[in-house]
């Protein structure tokens, strides 16, 4: 089983790990692509005022250009550790046990504007690069990333569930991937879409997916796995799951 998370635009600070070595990092034939981002981040970092409008951050947010000009230099943490935020405090990878951790690691996979894919134990600096970011002189990130990224989740040969963003997504869909869409259901019963607490649940379903013994095949299994964890998950047909979520539990647990 193969779990695709989206990262964070927040990322932990320092890191014991050496700089970055793109050559050591998992899905080699992604190496080019991430070279070339790499050199671009850290040239427009040179000029403060482009970087800002390029990446969207305001002049108090000079320490992410510190961050992507630093890019080969920083110290690294594994993948798994270095993204934050609502997803990553749900999935709390460091309360894992050894084993846990090490069915995390290879289960796990965030989707990267700047690397692609990585793997949980990929050695990675702290950096600022949206999906959507336009990079000057450079083709879009779905362009550079479709037909190296596209092709490498197509073959992975594991029921893959995606839970990346749909910006995420769109730099190269898995073909066949089963989804989880995050659903609040009121008293009366009708439903709306879960957004600000969407990355809490989902990070619950990766921590489930991440530290489970078993090994579901395809969408039907992997629904009865967690159906046995006591979520509410529908499934009307196709790859397409739903995680139906009382209105109280969206906020009280997120």
């Amino acid at each position: 089983m193969l779990v695709l998370l989206p990262p964070s635009e927040t990322k932990h600070p320092g890191g014991a790990g050496a700089p970055l070595d793109l050559c050591s990092l998992s899905a080699p034939e992604l190496t080019p692509v991430r070279a070339r981002l790499v050199g671009a981040l850290m040239d427009l970092a040179a000029d403060p005022a482009a970087a800002r409008e390029a990446l969207g951050l305001s002049p108090a947010q000079a320490g992410e250009l510190a961050r992507n000009a630093a890019l080969r230099t920083a110290p690294t943490l594994p993948a798994l550790e270095r993204y934050t935020g609502v997803l990553y405090d749900a999935l709390d990878v460091r309360s894992m046990t050894r084993a846990q951790r090490a069915r995390a690691d290879r289960r796990l996979a965030v989707g990267s504007a700047l690397f692609g894919l990585v793997r949980g134990t990929d050695a990675i600096p702290a950096y600022r690069l949206s999906a959507g970011t336009g990079l000057p002189d450079l083709p879009t990130l779905r362009t550079l990333w479709k037909p190296v990224l596209g092709p490498l989740l197509a073959r992975s040969g594991e029921l893959v569930v995606d839970l990346r963003s749909g910006s995420y997504q769109a730099l190269a869909p898995a073909a066949g991937a089963v989804t989880v869409d995050v659903l609040s259901e009121r008293p009366d019963g009708s439903r709306s879409v879960v957004s600000h607490f969407n990355k809490a649940h989902k990070g619950r379903v990766a921590r489930l997916l991440a530290t489970t013994t078993a090994e579901p095949a395809d969408v039907v299994r992997l629904r009865a796995l967690l159906r046995r964890a006591g979520l509410h998950v529908e499934h009307d047909g196709g790859n397409r799951l739903t995680l139906v979520v009382p209105a109280a539990e969206v906020v009280r647990r997120a």
